[in-house]
This record gives C-alpha cells, sequence and structure tokens, in this order.
C-alpha cells in the first residue's frame, strides 16, 4: 500500500477535520433558543417528527436535515423517504456479538447524534492525527480487522449500518490487536460530503458493495457520476479508491462511471493481495461468479 506508506512519510500536515466549514449548520429543535438560531456552531439536539394530519413532519420549518435519512425532510417540513445505497436489517446480537459490543463499542464505536456536535473531531474519536482510510460497508469486519491491523500507521473509519455486522467486527478488532478502527453508522455519502476534508483521504475501500441487482434498483447502486465526483475530491493527490465485487454488471457500471470521471485514473486489476477472502466473495466463487477488483488513483 505505498500510497498509505508515502503519506505516512511525508511531512505534509492533513487538513483539520473539525467540524470544517463545508458541514451543514447544526439542526434545531422547536424548543431551540433565539440565540442557538442566530449563532453559527451552537449545539442543538435531533429534530423531533411530530404528526400532523396524517403527515409525518419536522416541527421546525428550517431544520436541516442530519446525518440519519430517515429522518429528514423536505423543505416544508414533510418527512422524505430518500433513495440510498444500502437498506438496514435487523439489530438482534448473538451472545458473542452481544458481548464484543458491551466490552469495546464506547472505545471504537462513533455514536450517530456524535456527528451533529459542532465540535465533532476525527482526530478527537481516534486520539492522535494519522493518515486516514475510509471504508464504505465494513459488514461483519473481515476485511477490515485484517487490513487495519497490517496498517497500525493509518486510521480507518468504518462505515456500517447494520449493527450486528458492527458487534461482529468489534470482536475481530480485538483479536487482531487492530486498535486503529472507529465503526460508524451514519450515512457513508452524506459523512463523505460534511465529515472529510478535501484532499484528505489516503485511501477509499469499498469491498463488495450491494449491486442491486433489479433494473429498478440501480437507482440505488453507490457508484454515481455524483458520488465518484464527491469520493475523488476527498482523496489525496496520488490517493487511491480500491472497489471489488462479483455482479458483472455492477463492475462494467464501476468501471464506465470512474473512467468518466476526470479527475481519477485507473481501471481493472488484478486482486488486491492484502485484501482478505470475505463471505461475500466466497459466496460468489461458489456460485462462479468472476470477482472484479478495480483501482483508480487521483
Amino acid at each position: 500500500m505505498s500510497g498509505v506508506s508515502a503519506r505516512a512519510a511525508s511531512s505534509t500536515p492533513r487538513p483539520a477535520l473539525s467540524h470544517p466549514r463545508w458541514r451543514r449548520a447544526p439542526r434545531l429543535t422547536a424548543t431551540s433558543s433565539v440565540a442557538e438560531r442566530g449563532c453559527e456552531g451552537v449545539f442543538a439536539k435531533p429534530v423531533e417528527v411530530v404528526r400532523i394530519g396524517g403527515t409525518y413532519r419536522s416541527p421546525v420549518p428550517d431544520a436541516v436535515p442530519p446525518a440519519r435519512p430517515h429522518l429528514k425532510f423536505t423543505d416544508d417540513g414533510r418527512r422524505m423517504r430518500e433513495v440510498l445505497s444500502y437498506s438496514r436489517r435487523g439489530n438482534r446480537f448473538t451472545p458473542a456479538q452481544q458481548e464484543a459490543w458491551d466490552a469495546h463499542h464506547e472505545k471504537w464505536v462513533i455514536p450517530d447524534e456524535a456527528v451533529d456536535h459542532p465540535d465533532f473531531s476525527l482526530a478527537a474519536w481516534f486520539g492522535r492525527e494519522a493518515p486516514l482510510v475510509v471504508e464504505i460497508g465494513s459488514g461483519i469486519g473481515e476485511a477490515t480487522a485484517v487490513l487495519a491491523a497490517q496498517r497500525p500507521e493509518v486510521d480507518v473509519l468504518a462505515f456500517e449500518v447494520w449493527r450486528p455486522g458492527v458487534a461482529h467486527t468489534l470482536g475481530l478488532l480485538a483479536e487482531a490487536g487492530a486498535e486503529n478502527v472507529r465503526l460508524i453508522s451514519v450515512d457513508a455519502v452524506w459523512s463523505m460530503e460534511h465529515l472529510i476534508a478535501p484532499g484528505s483521504l489516503d485511501e477509499l475501500w469499498t469491498f463488495f458493495p450491494d449491486p442491486w441487482p433489479k433494473s429498478k434498483h440501480h437507482k440505488r447502486r453507490l457508484v454515481t457520476p455524483s458520488f465518484a465526483a464527491l469520493a475523488s475530491s476527498r482523496l489525496r493527490p496520488g490517493g487511491s479508491w480500491r472497489l471489488a465485487t462479483d455482479w458483472a454488471h455492477y463492475a462494467e457500471q464501476m468501471q464506465e462511471v470512474l473512467d468518466a470521471e476526470p479527475t481519477l485514473s485507473g481501471g481493472v486489476v488484478e486482486r488486491w493481495a492484502d485484501r482478505p477472502v470475505t463471505k461475500f466473495e466466497r459466496k460468489g466463487l461458489a456460485v462462479d461468479r468472476v470477482i472484479t477488483d478495480l483501482r483508480y488513483t487521483r
């Protein structure tokens, strides 16, 4: 991982990540004071939802939509169903997952509401300044734990909305001795835009994202022209975006979209030897799907 190594050796400081200007203003509640409404950077509690005439609305007309997409609203305050690249599943833990969660979540899991605080800082959650890697869709952490343990000099921010997967990841991180990972369950696209500074990422990992195979669901795929432009803007010069999928059509779409992004260069590559074989890869191989790895560099 030459990109990370080169960045680690660089003396150029990384841009500060504490509540940057490109973040949206904090959300306001129905009880927010005039001072809170008039002062930028004042922390406010999450917007509550009330039922008005059969429609769920925000009681604050000018409230800023939060990082949790299921709580977003239209401009006139109506609850909004947003097109997402993921769906949330059940949250029941196995005994082992519960044990891992109880032992490690306070240190390694960033609470959803933390991102709304005006003083939110990734460096504070990691306890240091270090080269940053983002993984979107870490699943049960098979790749996350192995790759992070091999790279103690970097910080890995892993996005995963399935809470049992997060708990399982905590157990694997503990087994691997990888204390350089923080997990978060808010929307990754929102977070890339509002929490990650431009030019601050050493690498972005997207391994086996949901392929949304039905044509009517293709709009929910993560890799789109708009997200490609956003992701590229967050990579440092020379930073890489690594992807893998077992769906041929999605691989073709990924390559088409990323080839069209003028700030990126790359394409299909040999399988990344450092990436362990995950559950999703094994399932794909079991039904004779071809695994496609891609790498693009800014």
